[in-house]
């Protein structure tokens, strides 16, 4: 029995020390909250019952998931400037402040300044969190709202208890006559902890009756005054944000959800319809023409995702940014976007993958290098100027927030300047990467692993050191939460997407665009242009319309060729429209010494030259690409003048032409010397003896041609509408040697 007892006790002993030695795990993993359930909506422009709706259904989702799993629920709502009426915001701010959604907690983002009623919707929910420098506020729009609409909203927001917004915080932003304070007060008496209020003037005085010590009294509100704070200021004076942030990707990590969770998908709800681009090739205008129409056609065939599968070494700048615009705003067509980077995605090709909502790369795919360059004749390749890099920054800073990604990282594969560092929240636990300048507007200085500042600097991201930017591999692009875990192939990539049976084929290019390529080609250039000055100009000889439909037919395929290819658009179209009617009055209507020709001659070129030229914002490369340009145009030019010459001395003796050419009845006795007017009487003007005379013509007038008077046969031109050959005709004008008739 002793025995028993002693191993019984014994058995008993190990348990409890086996249990003792479980408890810190089995505690640390009830302590492991799981991620929150969460959702995103933008709340876009004037709000309408379609939002309305899909906001409240986003809203009960999330309530009955949060109840059956017993889980934290979040609902995200970016609110944007909208004209919406108060009418139409109130309903739902008593939504978003009912009972019916008690589990869930409401974060509003502002992200842009929102003034007017979409204030309220921000204001209804239980956190609000901003970009540093967006202002929220001044509902009225310059006027205070009456006393009884204070007073609802200020009920309504009471509901959805936010602990930094108070009656009087709120009254100020909505009435104009309504003084805010910001108050620090003892939060116990006897005790150091201290405690930020916004109060009107009287709560601060009956405060001061009522025996609270006032530490510090700060004006936020004057009498007379609208009131919209920015991000930045209400986190300096700890009211009514929770936090600022500078996208999405920073919300995400406040609340401890995955990367992405805050991603709106446009599909969601729909089958997927999935459609492939690829890019490999230099990034020009003629491609970001391509890639537009690819975009369009998906549309038009109803696809959902679109996956964008990039290997280039980039191009200009200026298409880069067209194609990421492009791509980002699919999203307002319910599209998701995915960029896939099997090799590499440098320079421009990084902007345009940047512009996708996902970027999955191969784990040693090379992704960013997008640093401007300018390229001088004989000289090594320079960086380009500041001005260039500035615009980079702030196009990039935009795209970046866009799609929810590190704006310092994303502006760091340009700028060569920038250092970003990983830092990490001070009250919450997860790290983002930041600028100096970034996390100085979130309040308060970097401090290296001190409390002081919200942000504890950690380390330096090497690969945007001094003089670096930012060029990363798959793996470390996922690191820097630029890009998703990374995948092997296309197949393990429509896993991840979860569209393993979907055929994913390029869009291949069809007729069209091959001849678009084609036709924005130098030779094409050349030839379209010869083609049609020759035609032009044989036309104005034998008047058979078929070469004067040839000449348009090319002038027109050389235009829409540019515009679709991207170098030409209406200013190049009108040019050459103006130029060539200035040309026509010159030879037809206006006498004079050719100021009206030589002017649209000029116009004409110019519009030649524009529409064959590539602007890339680099100096260098523009010149390099205008004297290629002017060079082709110049030698098509060339080429007209001398096959023009040759035309002119043997057309009138070419067979079928001969006949064509406008001229005189066949007479042995029409010798060429009295084709024209006698140069003694040429500067005669109105007291020439052929001024009055009535004669006939030999030739239509369309509206140069011939006329027989006497036996002399005269150029001349119609004053008026064509006239048919035979017909008769009096000489009303002669200037110079230009003869102007009427029919008679």
């Amino acid at each position: 029995m002793n025995v028993r007892a002693g191993m019984q006790c014994t058995l008993c002993g190990l348990a409890a020390a086996l249990a003792w030695l479980a408890l810190p795990a089995f505690a640390q993993n009830a302590a492991v909250e799981r991620a929150p359930l969460a959702a995103f909506l933008r709340v876009t422009g004037t709000l309408d019952e379609v939002q309305f709706g899909r906001v409240t259904n986003a809203a009960l989702e999330l309530q009955n998931e949060a109840v059956q799993q017993d889980r934290r629920a979040l609902l995200v709502l970016e609110v944007t400037p909208g004209a919406s009426q108060l009418h139409q915001v109130q309903g739902l701010a008593d939504f978003l402040t009912s009972a019916e959604i008690a589990r869930v907690t409401t974060v509003a983002w502002v992200p842009e300044d929102v003034i007017g009623s979409n204030a309220l919707i921000a204001l209804a929910c239980k956190e609000i969190i901003m970009h540093p420098d967006a202002r929220l506020g001044d509902v009225g729009r310059g006027k205070s709202l009456d006393p009884a609409q204070q007073q609802m909203v200020v009920d309504r927001v009471r509901k959805r208890y936010n602990p930094r917004l108070s009656p009087a915080l709120i009254k100020g932003l909505m009435d104009l006559d309504t003084e805010v304070l910001r108050v620090v007060v003892r939060a116990r008496p006897g005790d150091d902890a201290t405690e930020v209020q916004v109060v009107t003037p009287a709560e601060a005085a009956q405060r001061r009756e009522q025996g609270i010590e006032l530490l510090a009294v700060d004006t936020l509100k004057n009498v007379g005054e609208t009131w919209s704070p920015s991000g930045g200021e209400a986190r300096a004076r700890d009211v009514l944000v929770v936090q600022t942030a500078t996208s999405r990707g920073v919300i995400e990590q406040l609340y401890s959800l995955p990367a992405g969770a805050l991603r709106e998908d446009p599909a969601a709800g729909a089958a997927p319809r999935v459609m492939l681009i690829r890019i490999e090739q230099a990034i020009d205008p003629p491609l970001e023409q391509f890639v537009r129409r690819q975009i369009d056609r998906a549309l038009a065939a109803g696809a959902n995702v679109l996956v964008v599968e990039i290997d280039s070494y980039g191009g200009h700048l200026v298409p880069s940014f067209n194609i990421a615009n492009a791509l980002a705003d699919l999203q307002e067509h319910n599209v998701r976007t995915i960029a896939y980077v099997p090799q590499k995605a440098i320079s421009g090709a990084a902007i345009i993958a940047l512009g996708c909502d996902e970027i999955y790369m191969h784990p040693g795919a090379q992704f960013g290098d997008a640093a401007p360059l300018k390229l001088e004749e004989g000289r090594a390749v320079e960086r380009a100027p500041e001005k260039v890099i500035s615009l980079m920054r702030s196009m990039l800073t935009t795209l970046a927030e866009r799609k929810g990604r590190p704006p310092a990282l994303v502006v760091s594969i340009a700028d060569h300047t920038l250092e970003v560092w990983r830092v990490r929240h001070r009250d919450k636990d997860f790290v983002t990467y930041m600028s100096q300048d970034e996390i100085d507007a979130q309040g308060g200085e970097w401090k290296q692993n001190e409390d002081a500042g919200i942000w504890i600097k950690q380390q330096l991201v090497p690969e945007t050191a001094k003089g670096n930017v930012l060029t990363v591999n798959g793996l470390r692009a996922h690191d820097l939460k630029l890009a998703q875990p990374p995948v092997n192939n296309l197949d393990e990539l429509k896993q991840r997407l979860g569209i393993p049976g979907q055929d994913l084929t390029a869009i291949g290019p069809t007729w069209v665009d091959s001849l678009i390529d084609w036709l924005n080609t130098d030779e094409a250039l050349g030839i379209l242009i010869t083609v049609g000055m020759i035609c032009l100009f044989v036309e104005l000889h034998v008047m058979s319309g078929v070469l004067g439909i040839i000449s348009a037919l090319c002038f027109v395929l050389f235009f829409w060729s540019r515009v679709m290819g991207g170098t030409a658009g209406w200013l190049e179209v009108l040019l050459f429209l103006l130029g060539t009617a200035l040309i026509v009055l010159e030879v037809f209507v206006i006498p004079g010494f050719g100021v009206f020709g030589v002017f649209g001659g000029l116009l004409v070129l110019a519009s030649l030259v524009l529409a064959g030229q590539t602007f890339t914002g680099l100096p260098s490369e523009d010149v390099r690409h205008l004297t290629r340009t002017m060079t082709t145009v110049s030698l098509s030019i060339a080429a007209v003048v001398a096959i023009a010459v040759v035309l002119n001395r043997y057309l009138p003796h070419m067979p079928m032409f001969n006949r064509m050419m406008l001229g005189p009845a066949a007479s042995a006795s029409h010798s060429e010397a009295g084709l024209r007017l006698r140069p003694d009487l040429a500067g005669l003007g109105d007291q020439h003896p052929l001024l009055g005379q009535v004669g006939q013509t030999v030739s239509a007038l369309r509206p140069a041609g011939k006329v027989q008077i006497g036996d002399e046969f005269v150029d001349v031109v119609s004053e008026g509408p064509f006239i048919d050959a035979g017909r008769r005709v009096e000489i009303v004008k002669i200037t110079g040697n230009r003869v102007v008739v009427r029919e008679a």
